[in-house]
């Protein structure tokens, strides 16, 4: 019983334990507060931040100004390319047609000097020519030459005939070339102008001294050529009057 009244005491009495009696808040009361303190905790940790950057050299003000200029400078080169690049494109329109001039230049000064060289062979096959006695009246080639061209499979020949004697009479008839080639292993012959469907009208000739002929032929590009026969026929006539033949190897 003792016990009891002892422990009564102690809990109701003046040893009991004291009791904190606090006044109700309002939930909203206390999400206001907490919204406030985040708020100024954030304002403080970004003035802390700025701070510390300023102090460490880093301005935000000078780098946005920095990244107008460079923006600008930017819009600046976006503004001037198609100018810049319509100069380019005429600049390179104007050295495509340099480079073409200039390939055509070196293409005309190459037959020139072509032109040159036949020439200087024709005078010195009349000079060696005037020098002959031309009693005879027969009809001979006097010069025959076939050479490749740029394009595969086209030749570019040059026949110069000839008929002596002091009143020679005018000769009518026309070219012919026989053309030995190998192609797929196998030699083969090509007889120009074709007998059947080619006109011969291209490789007519009429003539009483003298008739340089130059022109071109063209065969198999995958043939190779080994060797030209040009034969001279007279109006009329199946047999040739004068025949040469020019080696390609």
């Amino acid at each position: 019983m003792r016990k009891r009244l002892r422990r009564l005491r102690q809990h109701y009495g003046i040893a009991a334990p004291r009791l904190a009696v606090s006044p109700h808040v309002a939930w909203y009361w206390r999400a206001l507060r907490i919204t406030v303190v985040l708020s100024i905790s954030g304002a403080l940790a970004l003035w802390m931040y700025d701070t510390g950057r300023q102090f460490a050299g880093f301005d935000r003000g000078e780098l946005d100004e920095e990244l107008a200029q460079l923006k600008a400078h930017v819009a600046e080169l976006e503004g001037k390319l198609p100018k810049l690049q319509a100069i380019a494109d005429s600049s390179d329109a104007r050295l495509k047609i340099e480079q073409t001039a200039q390939r055509n230049l070196a293409r005309q000064v190459r037959e020139l000097e072509a032109d040159n060289a036949r020439l200087k062979e024709d005078i010195a096959f009349f000079e060696n020519l005037s020098a002959q006695d031309h009693a005879d009246d027969r009809v001979t080639v006097a010069r025959f030459k076939v050479e490749s061209n740029v394009i595969p499979g086209e030749y570019r020949y040059r026949v110069l005939v000839m008929q002596g004697g002091s009143r020679p009479r005018e000769f009518s008839g026309r070219l012919q070339f026989i053309i030995t080639m190998q192609r797929d292993r196998k030699d083969v012959m090509l007889v120009i102008p074709d007998e059947t469907s080619e006109p011969k009208s291209a490789y007519q000739i009429t003539f009483k001294r003298f008739y340089r002929a130059d022109g071109v032929f063209r065969v198999d590009p995958n043939a190779k050529v080994q060797s030209v026969q040009v034969r001279l026929l007279e109006k009329g006539s199946g047999q040739p009057r004068a025949t040469q033949s020019y080696s390609m190897s």
